[in-house]
């Protein structure tokens, strides 16, 4: 099994790559590779809706959201970690996600998502609810911890000294591990779920 773990901070080795670290720590004893990816420092462009992903299965601009694609379409579990700015995830990453999740044609069906959020003081809940959304539209069950998956911190290495922060996501990490093994085991058992009927609408027609 493995994970893919994107780093949505422009801070490299900052408190959000040392949440990861952690969960990466716990991963690894339990068997399962994992990559990080880092994309906050890159150039990243938003999403211009032209669907042109429609056609070819990839997005139009040739970057790290293709790059990062099969390596999304071969993992188990998607890790998603942001320094929260602003009451949000940082915006570099919220395009990276607006055009993966958009431009890939693959089903994420019951691929295990996590977010974890990382901030001074203010903002966790909001831009943790940002980044599940990614989650929930694409079928994906999201692994939880014994509490909400923020880490505190301002200065580098202070996410170290948030305790409660550092427990959260490696208990987050050990019950993604159970969760994608137990859906590994079902869908060998059972298959995945039955898709029926996806109809579109707006509030016109």
């Amino acid at each position: 099994m493995n994970v893919l773990m994107i780093n949505g901070s422009p801070r490299a080795g900052g408190n959000t790559s040392a949440a990861l670290k952690h969960m990466e720590g716990v991963f690894v004893k339990n068997g399962i590779s994992c990559e990080t990816v880092e994309i906050a420092a890159k150039d990243i462009r938003g999403c211009t809706a032209c669907n042109s992903c429609g056609r070819t299965g990839r997005c139009v601009f040739d970057d790290i959201v293709n790059e990062a694609a099969p390596k999304f379409e071969a993992a188990d579990g998607l890790v998603v970690a942001s320094p929260v700015y602003y009451a949000s995830p940082n915006g570099s990453l919220i395009s990276f996600l607006d055009r993966l999740f958009y431009s890939t044609p693959f089903d994420k069906t019951m691929k295990v998502g996590a977010a974890v959020v990382v901030a001074r003081r203010g903002g966790c809940t909001a831009s943790f609810d940002v980044l599940n959304k990614y989650f929930t539209i694409s079928g994906m069950p999201i692994a939880s911890s014994r509490y909400w998956n923020m880490v505190h911190g301002m200065s580098k290495g202070e996410a170290e000294m948030d305790i409660e922060g550092v427990e959260t996501v490696k208990m987050l990490a050990e019950n993604m591990s159970f969760l994608m093994r137990s859906i590994a085991l079902g869908k060998e058992k059972f298959g995945l779920p039955e898709k029926g009927p996806q109809t579109f609408t707006n509030f016109i027609r």
